[in-house]
């Protein structure tokens, strides 16, 4: 396991993938923290509107934050703590793969919140 000091927090940091970029992360924190600290906002759109999502509730209790990790769809970003060599598929809004979102969150979405989400 490939782990540094990261000079600004004192935390050591974890390389992951975002979408096949590499990312350094700060071990201990969450997906969802993870992409917010390198700028990512949104990382999935809804399937009927296409509005952007991303962290909302930060607890686990909304489905806006779904990612897909290390092959695994319906992942809540806001609960998966990182660790080194992590893969995260579906973290960016904008992507050339539009059904992207669809896989990240196959089976959960259309569930809750009336299907609209």
């Amino acid at each position: 396991m490939k782990t540094t000091r990261n000079q600004n927090q004192g935390a050591a940091a974890v390389e992951i993938t975002v979408n096949g970029r590499p990312v350094t992360a700060t071990a201990g924190t969450t997906v969802g923290a993870a992409l917010m600290s390198e700028g990512v906002h949104s990382w999935r759109r809804t399937r009927h509107e296409g509005r952007p999502r991303g962290l909302f509730c930060g607890i686990g209790v909304c489905f806006d934050c779904l990612v897909e990790v290390d092959g695994h769809p319906n992942q809540r970003a806001c609960l998966v703590t990182v660790r080194e060599g992590m893969a995260i598929e579906g973290a960016m809004a904008d992507t050339d793969d539009p059904n992207r979102a669809e896989r990240a969150t196959d089976g959960v979405l259309g569930t809750h919140g009336g299907g609209t989400a």
